[in-house]
C-alpha cells in the first residue's frame, strides 16, 4: 500500500511517501507563508524521488490540526482535491496523533503549545492508550494540566514543554513533534471504514474578528 502524507499544520511544508508503512522519501521546507504555492511542487518532487507516480497512490493522509488555521486549511483542501482526482481515500490525522511515537504503550498524553505567553500558558492535548486516541484534542491550561498529572500520572510527549518542566521538575518528558512521516505511518495502520475524515480540528475558535469586534 502506497501512502502520501501531508502536514502543513505548522510553519512548514512537510510531505512523505510510505509503502506498507515503511518510509520511502520525506521532504520538509520551513515556511510561515506560501505553503499553498509550494505544496503541489513539493509533492510532485517527493513522489518522483520515491520513483512512483501519483497514480500509484492507494491512500492519502493529512494533518487536520489543531495548529495554524491557514496551514490546516491549505493541507486539507489540497489533500481532498487530490484524493478526489485520484479516486482514493483520504484520512485525517490530528497533529497530536502525528506526533505520537510508534509503539507507544500504556496511558499517554501528547502536548503541543497553544498559548505561549505567561501567565496564559496552555497546550493542545490529546490522550492515548497503547497508540490509539481515547479522546478528541482539547486545549488545557498549565495549572489544570499540572493538577491532572499529579493525580493521574501519564507518559508525557510533546514540544514546548518548558513551563510544564519547571512546574513538575520530577516528571520525565519525551520530546515528540508532528511529522508527515509519522502521519503516513499512522494512516497506514487504520481501517478506512473507521478512519477520521479530512476535516479541520480547530479546538478553539479562530482569533479573527468581524467588523465591530464580533467573533465569527
Amino acid at each position: 500500500m502506497l501512502v502520501l502524507s501531508i502536514d502543513t499544520s505548522g510553519p512548514a511544508c512537510d510531505v512523505a511517501v510510505l509503502e506498507n508503512g515503511i518510509l520511502l522519501v520525506e521532504a520538509k521546507e520551513t515556511m510561515v507563508r506560501g505553503q499553498d504555492a509550494r505544496l503541489p511542487g513539493l509533492i510532485d518532487e517527493t513522489v518522483r524521488s520515491a520513483e512512483r507516480s501519483l497514480a500509484d497512490l492507494d491512500r492519502l493522509a493529512v494533518v487536520t490540526g489543531p495548529g495554524s488555521f491557514t496551514g490546516v486549511r491549505v493541507g486539507i483542501s489540497f489533500a481532498r482535491g487530490l484524493a478526489l482526482a485520484l479516486k482514493c481515500p483520504c484520512i485525517g490525522v490530528t497533529s497530536l496523533e502525528a506526533a505520537l511515537p510508534a509503539g507507544q504503550q500504556g496511558s499517554a498524553i501528547m502536548l503541543l503549545p497553544a498559548k505561549r505567553r505567561p501567565p496564559e500558558i496552555s497546550y493542545w492535548a490529546q490522550r492515548f492508550r497503547s497508540g490509539r486516541a481515547v479522546a478528541a484534542p482539547e486545549e488545557i491550561g498549565l495549572d489544570e494540566l499540572v493538577a491532572e498529572l499529579n493525580a493521574h500520572p501519564h507518559f508525557v510527549y510533546g514540544t514546548g514543554l518548558e513551563a510544564l518542566a519547571a512546574a513538575l521538575p520530577q516528571l520525565t518528558l519525551h520530546e515528540a513533534a508532528p511529522t508527515a512521516a509519522r502521519t503516513g505511518a499512522f494512516a497506514s495502520d487504520i481501517d478506512t471504514e473507521t478512519a477520521a475524515p479530512p476535516s479541520p480540528v480547530y479546538v478553539r475558535a479562530p482569533d479573527a474578528a468581524l467588523p465591530g469586534g464580533k467573533r465569527p
